[in-house]
């Protein structure tokens, strides 16, 4: 089978898209008809089945606005939803996901990064979830009253009091909990007091680019020993030191050693093409980037974009992954165990 071929054919999973941060910027009225110009044929180009969509506050609205920012970012993914039902469905159980698929659509998950605006207020997270929130993470890069994030691993703290009460909360109800950008004791915390399957939306491997946010080998088996799957970053500063120098072959490296740690049961796509949200996106945007000397500008050539991702699939062919494997990797195992957890 060529590289197409089974690209066409397999569900294509990508559990880190940032693109609502790019269409909420423009006004209400233009939400359902930018993304069905700007982004929905880069899906489809990429032959996207399975979208998560996470909620992610710019530092301009924080702290005063973040909660209404969140909201409105929510109302969005409805309104994307509703206004492009005969592409897309926003799917909120395994079911929901499964019927979209079947029918040709896109399904779209939506995902909280950080928790923006409801910090220890962990008595709205059933609120978040009944808005169709299904995976959410609790800290970004630095300090929030749930846990530190992984820009903060020298303090060497794990999850707060409310961050533990959050875990809780989010189990209960089913919500997948994500362990990207959390810190490396957060992460050993969840380990040990999570009692379901975890997951990393976007974060790739320590051993092969040591920055923050990519996990260890530990970390990677652990997250692969609760039942969950690790999702490759391809932003191309936590793939290697030169960033601009970043290709495929890092990123194919990089999901070969997530394979090799963790099993290929345990592997997806987590690509964060940062780059094409912020060239759609009117600064000031991710004003906490520059700072910690990641260059959002820089990407992978070929990858900076959704419709980029059938590259992936022939790369991983080309080095002799059986098709199987491959399959399971862009897209199956995410399918899957949304479909476990979401039940």
């Amino acid at each position: 089978m060529s590289s197409a071929s089974l690209h066409q054919r397999s569900v294509v999973a990508d559990a880190h898209n940032d693109l609502l941060m790019a269409v909420s910027a423009r006004p209400p009225e233009r939400w359902a008809a930018f993304f069905r110009e700007q982004w929905l044929p880069q899906l489809q180009e990429g032959g996207v089945g399975l979208q998560v969509l996470p909620v992610f506050i710019d530092d301009q609205y924080r702290p005063e606005g973040a909660l209404r920012q969140t909201l409105r970012m929510i109302e969005c993914a409805h309104v994307i939803a509703e206004g492009n039902a005969d592409r897309v469905a926003l799917c909120l159980t395994s079911r929901d996901i499964d019927e979209t698929l079947e029918s040709g659509r896109i399904a779209l998950v939506l995902a909280l990064e950080s928790m923006p605006g409801l910090d220890a207020s962990v008595e709205l997270i059933p609120t978040a979830y009944r808005l169709g929130v299904r995976i959410a993470s609790i800290a970004h890069f630095g300090r929030t009253p749930l846990a530190d994030g992984s820009g903060e691993d020298a303090t060497g703290s794990g999850l707060t009091s409310h961050g533990v009460a959050a875990l809780k909360e989010m189990e209960r109800l089913g919500m997948v909990f994500d362990v990207s950008h959390l810190g490396a004791s957060g992460v050993a915390h969840v380990l040990e007091l999570a009692t379901r399957p975890v997951m990393a939306t976007h974060s790739s491997a320590r051993a092969l680019r040591d920055h923050h946010r990519n996990l260890t080998d530990d970390q990677l088996r652990g997250v692969a020993a609760t039942g969950g799957v690790i999702c490759v970053n391809f932003f191309a500063p936590f793939l290697t030191e030169d960033a601009r120098s970043a290709t495929l072959d890092h990123v194919l490296d990089h999901i070969e050693h997530v394979v090799n740690v963790a099993g290929v049961d345990h592997v997806g796509l987590g690509p964060d093409f940062i780059r094409e949200v912020m060239v759609d996106l009117t600064p000031p945007c991710c004003e906490d980037l520059e700072p910690r000397d990641v260059d959002p500008m820089a990407a992978v050539p070929g990858l900076e974009g959704p419709s980029g991702l059938p590259m992936v699939t022939e790369g991983l062919l080309g080095r002799g992954l059986p098709e199987k494997d491959v399959a399971k990797i862009i897209g199956g195992n995410l399918h899957r165990f949304l479909g476990e957890l979401l039940a």
